[in-house]
């Protein structure tokens, strides 16, 4: 289902029917600063397994916290004062940070890694939604392979020392109607202008020394 908005000054309506849609456990699409995501409540553990079944990945790196704030990020994971300082200097914008998260967080997001990627894009959609919703959305990149088959198998696990691989710039979508043939999707966002096919930089800082796990489109080192 296609909800058109103006990206810049979306209807309050259109915002509180995406809230409500993802309280009761719906996968919205929507457009960010890095392609297309498809997002859910963090407080709805079965919209949680549905995006889990429809990425076709176990590995946690491939998911991402979206919030609005850095003080979301507090509250699931534990940001010292060198890393808020990072962070803040990169935020909002195409980056995600590897953080360790806090007691609980695992069990809450039913995660098998101690640690969790979180970010805040520098686009006014998930925002918005955000602030509406009042709770951070869980997301994954849409990708043109979820159009196949809308229930995919669970990859492997990937090693936790490993780089992820670059998404391939045909396997991102450039405009909303083009995920209408994705299963499973209850909305989409669309703000009738084409994304950059681009992904966001994974910045690991789960330990002391800073890793790239994936170079996007957030330079590094800056």
């Amino acid at each position: 289902m296609l909800e058109y908005i103006v990206p810049s000054n979306i209807d309050d309506r259109a915002l509180g029917k995406a809230s409500r849609m993802l309280e009761d456990g719906a996968l919205i699409a929507l457009p960010t600063d890095t392609s297309w995501s498809i997002v859910c409540s963090i407080k709805s553990s079965s919209a949680i397994k549905k995006l889990r079944k429809l990425s076709g990945e176990r590995d946690e790196r491939h998911f991402t916290l979206l919030c609005s704030s850095i003080s979301q990020f507090g509250e699931v994971c534990s940001v010292d004062n060198s890393r808020f300082r990072l962070i803040k200097s990169l935020s909002p914008g195409p980056y995600v940070f590897i953080l360790k998260t806090l007691p609980g967080t695992e069990k809450f997001l039913d995660i098998r890694r101690k640690e969790l990627g979180v970010r805040i894009p520098d686009y006014p959609v998930p925002i918005r939604l955000i602030e509406t919703l009042n709770n951070p959305l869980y997301s994954i990149t849409a990708k043109r392979s979820m159009i196949k088959n809308g229930d995919l198998e669970l990859t492997d696990d990937e090693d936790a020392d490993t780089e992820l691989a670059p998404i391939p710039e045909d396997q991102l979508f450039e405009s909303g109607w083009e995920l209408e043939d994705i299963e499973g999707l209850d909305l989409i966002f669309d703000g009738g202008e084409e994304r950059e096919r681009i992904f966001s930089t994974i910045l690991d800082m789960s330990a002391d020394e800073i890793k790239v796990l994936r170079k996007g489109a957030g330079a590094w080192p800056v």
